[in-house]
């Protein structure tokens, strides 16, 4: 009764919000254009001979409608911030387009068009603002125990393990792993951070002894065990989720709909030139802009460097972009000017796997050096390489030509798109990464690509630069 009382106080708590967004919305467009429209909240509501007065309260009633529609009253943890912005915009582009045509079915006469739009503009401004405040305090409650959920992981395989990683890399989510449920693994075989609480056969015992309000399974299990497990679950009023057979496989979204009473997820595989609508255009936008925003910084860290050692400012790597091209990448000299000739010697002490050289403590490396490797700030120039079509903002990043095996068809993958200045691999753990995982990653990031995705991969590089961590 009172966890429906709270979500009651919530939603309601969500509708006020966003009524005072639309109200302060209207009274900034019409301040902005008093000259056009001179009305104020009052005249627009409740003056009746006002000829506008039934189309603006029909945006405001349609307005909420859709955002409830699109489930905008409530905060599912689970979901990027993205997507909620994204569902933001759809709802109010509906509610636009239904607001004009009612009023050219209508035939109201002398529309402020103008003062509209800008309303409309500024509502949605609003809402995505206050939505991503939200987050940002939802998540801070969540990473401090308020609200959490435990969680019980039926398998202990690859896909359980990554699921535990991610749930442990996003405490926001207000997840917390109790335990695996595996037939085959033990908990020595997982290490000290991870327990096996029992067989697929304990799944009750385990879901009241440990509290459990959320069950993933990453396994399906033959025969009727799956049936009995998902109904122990329900009957125990625990929430089920399923993790996609082969998600990792998957080319493009994967889309739920039903034929019938049968709901069906489908792989979407659309071609790459098809998904990837715009997202040349969005590298010119955020290229051009960045590079005329760093240039101060480009002309700082280039002193530093002249400063610190002989050599150039820039060093350039030739390196593999899409379709096996090669081009050459931009990034500041952060080692000594006869650095590549200096590898060999080095190569013995390589710390990563597969055909990447990285050593922590490189000699070659200068004062300056470490210091923009640590940050990244020696890969700012890629820009230039964003702007000029070799690469992307996101995407798999290039190796340099003798650090990759050309008949390594794992490899050839990463060839399908335009290399990136970051990626997964970067939000995942940079150098720390193991070059399977990095390769793994990479052909997700290729399969599963989406504008979302990308957004979302570019905010979280930015706290993992800030942090140095995995940079070397």
């Amino acid at each position: 009764m009172i966890s429906q009382a709270l979500s009651f106080f919530i939603r309601f708590t969500y509708v006020l919000i966003d009524i005072v967004c639309i109200l302060l919305s209207i009274s900034l467009a019409s301040g902005l254009r008093q000259n056009v429209f001179p009305m104020g909240l009052q005249d627009l509501f409740f003056d009746s001979a006002n000829p506008f007065h039934l189309v603006f309260v029909f945006w405001f009633v349609t307005v909420l409608f859709f955002n409830g529609l699109h489930r905008l009253y409530q905060t599912r943890r689970e979901v990027i911030e993205t997507h909620e912005i994204g569902q933001v915009m759809r709802s109010v582009l509906f509610a636009t387009g239904t607001v004009l045509v009612f009023v050219y079915s209508m035939k109201i006469v002398g529309f402020p068009r103008s003062v509209f739009l800008l309303i409309v503009l500024f509502t949605t401004i609003f809402f995505c603002l206050w939505r991503f405040l939200k987050r940002l305090f939802v998540q801070f409650l969540a990473a401090n125990g308020y609200n959490n959920f435990n969680v019980l992981i039926v398998g202990a395989g690859r896909t359980g393990m990554m699921l535990a990683q991610e749930i442990r890399r996003h405490p926001g989510l207000g997840l917390k792993v109790v335990g695996f449920l595996d037939d085959e693994k033990t908990s020595t075989e997982l290490g000290h951070d991870h327990k096996v609480l029992g067989k697929l056969s304990r799944l009750d015992e385990v879901i009241r002894k440990q509290f459990v309000q959320k069950v993933f399974f990453t396994i399906h299990p033959p025969g009727k065990t799956f049936y009995d497990m998902i109904e122990t679950a329900k009957d125990l009023r625990v929430a089920v989720r399923v993790v996609p057979v082969a998600f990792d496989r998957a080319v493009g979204e994967i889309f739920k709909f039903n034929i019938g009473y049968i709901p069906i997820l489908e792989y979407s595989e659309l071609g790459h030139n098809r998904m990837q609508y715009g997202k040349r255009l969005f590298d010119l936008l955020v290229s051009g802009a960045a590079i005329l925003f760093l240039l101060p910084v480009f002309c700082l860290i280039g002193i530093m460097i002249k400063l610190d050692s002989a050599g150039p400012v820039f060093y350039f790597s030739n390196r593999y972009g899409r379709g096996g091209r090669v081009f050459k990448m931009w990034k500041f000299r952060s080692m000594v000017a006869d650095a590549d000739r200096k590898l060999d010697a080095l190569k013995s002490q390589n710390e990563v796997d597969g055909p990447i050289f990285k050593i922590r403590q490189d000699p070659r490396v200068t004062r300056i050096g470490k210091f923009i490797r640590k940050y990244s700030l020696d890969e700012l120039p890629q820009v230039f390489n964003v702007l000029l079509g070799d690469m992307s903002l996101v995407g798999p990043r290039p190796l340099p030509l003798d650090q990759v095996e050309q008949e390594d068809l794992r490899q050839l993958k990463r060839l399908e798109v335009r290399p990136g200045i970051t990626g997964l691999w970067q939000v995942r753990g940079r150098s720390d990464l193991p070059f399977h995982r990095l390769i793994k990653w990479d052909t997700w990031y290729i399969n599963n690509w989406s504008f979302g995705l990308d957004i979302s991969i570019l905010m979280e590089t930015v706290p993992v630069v800030l942090k140095g961590k995995g940079a070397y």
